[in-house]
């Protein structure tokens, strides 16, 4: 059968794949560790899972999961890197270590874009997506361009954190997310 190769072919109702977007509020709550952490146990089960490293400004995937190569190329696609049953694409792979990221909205929205549509996949149950903190652009963005993903909110108790952890799961509920839960 033919891959998805467009944002809406990988919503379509003939594409079986479970998005599950991993938000937070704030920075530092462990939201990429939960991210890992899902996609290996759901790995670990038998399930066929990728995960993207979306959080531009804190990349910590790749380190969390012990991965220093590069994704492959396949003609004009990217071949994301496998490591415990995942296949992983992280915003890390594409710019300079210790290098400053000042991209803008449209950049990082192309760049969402390419992760769905130019990279190989392959058949897959669940696309978890690390996003990074806050309702910024690239929230957005998931929000707009994936409908139908489902949401687990991750925060800890200091009433900072909780305040805007709420923000976020509101911002789910007003675009029709379903939120799993609040880890």
């Amino acid at each position: 059968s033919e891959k998805p190769k467009t944002i809406e072919e990988l919503l379509s109702q003939n594409n079986p794949v479970e998005f599950i977007s991993i938000a937070s509020g704030k920075g530092g709550v462990g939201k990429s560790t939960v991210a890992v952490n899902l996609a290996v146990a759901l790995a670990r089960e038998g399930k066929k899972v990728g995960l993207v490293d979306d959080d531009i400004y804190g990349c910590s995937v790749p380190d969390m999961m012990g991965i220093d190569e590069r994704p492959g190329i396949d003609g004009k696609e990217i071949i994301p890197v496998e490591r415990h049953g995942v296949k992983v694409i992280s915003m890390a792979f594409f710019v300079e270590e210790n290098a400053p990221v000042i991209w803008r909205g449209p950049m990082l929205g192309k760049m969402l874009t390419n992760f769905f549509t130019e990279v190989q996949w392959g058949e897959l149950d669940y696309l978890l997506l690390d996003l990074p903190p806050g309702t910024g652009d690239v929230a957005l963005d998931v929000h707009s361009m994936l409908p139908s993903s489902k949401e687990i909110i991750v925060t800890t108790p200091h009433p900072t954190a909780a305040f805007v952890a709420a923000r976020a799961g509101a911002m789910a509920k007003h675009t029709e997310h379903t939120i799993l839960g609040v880890i």
